[in-house]
Parts: structure tokens; C-alpha cells; sequence
């Protein structure tokens, strides 16, 4: 289940192009550079962190926006398989 934690941790990831992934069953913010690598087979591309700045401008946006998000991304990752 994606929460609001897992869009504030890819808002702030300190890697270069993060996204966020589905891998296994569980969240994960990863570098996008890393996806085509064995670590990563099969996981589930729900979101970059440029792709989540233009639906969340704010640069501190609050815990019910964030779950607002979270909640469309969990829409997302049902509608992929994930």
C-alpha cells in the first residue's frame, strides 16, 4: 500500500532521478538508472519524482495532500498488475 511516507521519501530522495517502484510487494524509491539492473528485475515503475513535482508544486506539501497522492498512486499501481 502506498502511503503518504513513501511520496514524502521520493519528494526528498537524495538520488538523482528517483522514482517510485513496486517490487516484490513493497514500496521502494530507487534511482531510475538502477531499474535495468538484475536488483531491480520486475519491478513496477509507479512514479518519478519530476512526474510527482508537477502534481505536488508545493515544496513542503502537507501529510493530507501527500495521501491524497499516495491514494492516486495506489490506483495506479492496481491498474498496472502491481
Amino acid at each position: 500500500m502506498i502511503t503518504h511516507e513513501h511520496v514524502r521519501d521520493l519528494l526528498r530522495s537524495p538520488e538523482q532521478q528517483p522514482v517510485l517502484v513496486l517490487l516484490e510487494g513493497r514500496e521502494r524509491v530507487v534511482p531510475a538508472a538502477e531499474l535495468g539492473g538484475e536488483r531491480y528485475r520486475g519491478a513496477v515503475e509507479i512514479i518519478s519524482r519530476d512526474a510527482l513535482t508537477a502534481l505536488v508544486p508545493d515544496p513542503d506539501p502537507s501529510d493530507s495532500e501527500l495521501t491524497e497522492v499516495a491514494s492516486r498512486l495506489q490506483t495506479v499501481a492496481a491498474e498496472r498488475g502491481a
